[in-house]
C-alpha cells in the first residue's frame, strides 16, 4: 500500500486537528490523532482514537458537503442496506482553519480493490442493490443537483465544452469519432424522470469491503443530491466487466436513456483523467484509455 499524503497537505495537519478537537470537543481531547492510510483529494481525514474520524475540507468548493452530510446521512442511513458514515459532530472554523468540519464514526473495511473481492458479480449485485435502495429513499426537500454536487445528478451537458476540448486534444489516443457519437447520444437522452437520491461518486475508493470482499459500507456522500441517477452507473466501466457488468446492469434496472447518459458521464471523466495523466502517470492514462474503449464498445453494442 502506498504511504498517505504528507501530513500538512492543504494546510491541515495532525497538530491542527488536535487543537480543533481540544477547543470544540474537549471530551475527545485525550484521543490520539493520526492520518488515515488512504486519503482523498476533497478532504483530509484523520483517525481520532480507535472509533472516530475527523474530516476537513481542503478547499472552499468542498465545504457544502459538510452541512449536507450532517443533515442527510442520518436520515438516509436507516433505509440503506449497508453502513454509511455516522455523523457525530460538526465543528466550526477555528485555530486558523477557515471551514466547517465534522467528526464521524470509524467504519471498518478496506477499499474495494478487485483483488480483495472473491466474487465480483455478487459484489456488483450488492452495489446495484445499494443504489436502488438509495433511489428509493424519500427525496422530499433533498438538495437538488447543482454546484454542490459538481453537477452530478444534472445533465452531462454542463461539461460539454470541456469534453469537446478533450476530444480535440486526444485525437491521437482514442477513436474521436466514436467517442463524439457517445457524447452526442448522452446529450440527446434527456432525463425526464422524477428526482431521486444519487451518490455522485460510486467508485472503488468509496466502497468498503469486509472479509472475502463483501460490500460493507459506502462512504463520501459529498457529491450526493437529488436528481438523475445516471452518474452512479459509471462504475459499470471503471470496475466491472463481463459477467459482473451484466449482473450490475440487470440488478440496477435503468432504462436505455439513463445508460446513454451514464456512458456520457464515464466518457467525460475518463477523457479528463487521460488528458491529465498522459505525460506524468502513464499507468493511469492507460487505465482511462481502457475505460474509454469499453464505453465506446458498449455504445456500439447496446446504444
Amino acid at each position: 500500500m502506498s504511504p498517505p499524503p504528507p501530513d500538512g497537505r492543504a494546510g491541515i495537519d495532525a497538530a491542527l486537528v488536535r487543537r480543533l478537537i481540544a477547543a470544540q470537543f474537549p471530551h475527545w481531547a485525550d484521543l490520539p490523532v493520526t492520518p488515515v492510510e488512504v486519503d482523498g483529494h476533497d478532504n483530509r481525514t484523520y483517525r481520532l482514537g480507535e472509533e472516530l474520524t475527523v474530516r476537513l475540507p481542503t478547499a472552499a468548493g468542498y465545504v457544502p458537503a459538510v452541512a449536507k452530510e450532517h443533515v442527510w446521512l442520518p436520515r438516509l442511513a436507516p433505509q440503506l442496506p449497508v453502513a454509511v458514515p455516522p455523523i457525530l459532530g460538526m465543528g466550526v472554523p477555528g485555530e486558523g482553519y477557515p471551514f466547517p468540519w465534522s467528526v464521524r464514526g470509524w467504519l471498518p473495511g478496506t477499499t474495494a480493490d478487485r483483488g480483495r473481492i472473491d466474487d465480483l458479480p455478487r459484489f456488483a449485485v450488492a452495489v446495484a442493490e445499494f443504489l436502488r435502495a438509495l433511489q428509493g429513499c424519500d427525496s422530499t426537500g433533498g438538495p437538488a443537483a447543482g454546484e454542490h454536487s459538481f453537477h452530478r445528478g444534472a445533465s452531462p451537458a454542463y461539461y460539454d465544452e470541456q469534453t469537446r476540448r478533450h476530444l480535440a486534444v486526444l485525437i491521437d489516443h482514442i477513436d474521436v469519432d466514436r467517442a463524439a457519437a457517445v457524447w452526442e447520444a448522452a446529450l440527446a437522452a434527456e432525463w425526464r424522470g422524477q428526482p431521486v437520491w444519487f451518490h455522485g461518486d460510486i467508485a472503488v475508493g468509496n466502497l468498503l469491503v469486509a472479509e472475502r470482499g463483501k460490500l460493507s459500507a459506502v462512504i463520501d456522500f459529498g457529491t450526493s443530491g437529488v436528481g438523475d441517477p445516471a452518474c452512479d452507473l459509471v462504475i459499470s466501466w471503471t470496475m466491472f466487466s463481463g459477467t459482473s457488468r451484466h449482473a450490475f446492469r440487470e440488478t440496477v434496472e435503468q432504462d436505455e436513456g439513463t445508460w446513454a447518459r451514464a456512458r456520457g458521464w464515464a466518457l467525460w471523466k475518463a477523457l479528463l483523467l487521460l488528458r491529465q495523466n498522459l505525460d506524468t502517470r502513464p499507468e493511469l492514462a492507460t487505465a482511462n484509455q481502457r475505460v474509454v474503449a469499453e464505453v465506446l464498445d458498449d455504445h456500439d453494442r447496446l446504444g
